[in-house]
Parts: structure tokens; sequence; C-alpha cells
């Protein structure tokens, strides 16, 4: 009767242990799974910040000949012009990670919209000027892509932001020192569109 006792009390034993290594074995996976998928959410966002910076540089790369086409033209819009300029140049090197940048391209973003407003309502003949025609089109068409390249930015991030807040994959987060990414949102005045006239 004693074995039977025994080997009863084994058998219960190493299903106990049975059933924990188990659960740590699940545990452990769930973690391992939770992470990666972290990793590979926080690579979507970087991935999806590079397009935005893509955009950004055409449009960077587009904002002197644009200043230039118009400078022959509205001479007495120096003020204007050399606050594009500087926008730009302020985007350019702008420090301090995402949100920083996200400031600074909004400026810019600003600076172009009053230049196109004023240049369009005070100077019609610019519209004749084939060169501005083109690049205006450029611009248009570089706003377009950088819109959509951040509505990509923002679905990855807002599915980042909302896993690293959820139970129990927040504690996971934490372990990794996670943070949230800032959205990419545009400033009231800059969701209008802009005025381009032919």
């Amino acid at each position: 009767m004693f074995n039977l006792l025994i080997s009863t009390g084994a058998i219960i034993g190493i299903v106990v242990a049975a059933v924990v290594v188990l659960l740590v074995i699940i545990i452990v996976c769930c973690c391992v799974s939770t992470r990666n998928k972290f990793v590979k959410m926080r690579n979507s966002c970087e991935e999806a910040w590079a397009t935005i910076d893509v955009y950004l540089q055409k449009r960077y790369d587009l904002i002197p000949n644009l200043v230039e086409t118009v400078k022959g033209y509205a001479k007495h819009e120096s003020e204007t012009l050399q606050n594009v300029i500087a926008a730009r140049n302020a985007a350019m090197a702008a420090k301090g990670g995402t949100e920083a940048k996200i400031n600074a391209e909004n400026a810019l973003t600003s600076s172009l919209r009053t230049l196109l407003n004023v240049v369009v309502e005070q100077y019609p003949q610019l519209q004749a000027n084939t060169n501005f025609l083109d690049l205006q089109n450029q611009l248009k068409q570089i706003e377009s892509e950088l819109a959509n390249a951040r509505k990509y930015y923002n679905a990855n991030v807002k599915q980042f932001n909302t896993k690293i807040q959820m139970f129990p994959a927040s504690i996971i987060a934490g372990a990794m020192h996670l943070e949230k990414f800032a959205y990419y949102e545009i400033e009231e005045e800059a969701r209008k569109n802009v005025k381009v006239q032919f």
C-alpha cells in the first residue's frame, strides 16, 4: 500500500511538474512572439518614416528651383522667399527625433502655402511660365505622395502605440523600453488645400 501511495504521489508530482513546465514554455513562447511582433511593428514604423523622408527630400530639392523661378517675377516678395528657404533649411537640419522633424516640416508646409497663395494671387503672369507650372505640378504630386506616406506611417504608428499599451503586451513593451511613436499630424492651417490655379 505504501508503494501505491508513493507511486500515486510521484505520478501527481510528475503531472504537476509537466503542467508547470508546459505553462512556462507557453509563457516563454508568448513573450518571444510578442517581442518579435514589437520588433516587426517598430521596423514597419521606421520603414514608413523612411518613405516619408524620401518625399521630403524630393520637396527639399524642388524648393530652390521654385524660389528661383518666383524670384524673377516677384521681386517684392523677398521676405516670403527668404522665409521659405529658412524653413527648408530648418526642416533639413531638424534634430531631436521624429516630433522635432514633424514640427519643422509643418513650418515648411506653412511657408510654402503662404508663398503659393501670395504668388498666385498677386502675380498672375507667373501662371504663364511653363517652368513655374511644371514646378507647381511637381510640388502638387510630391504633396500628394507625402500625404499617402503620412497615412501609411500614421496607420503603423497607431498599431504600434496601441499594442504597447495593451495588457499583457505592455509588460514586454516596458521590459524592452519601447516608447510611443509620434503621429505625423499636420497643423490645422495646413489641412486646407493648397490653392493651385491654372
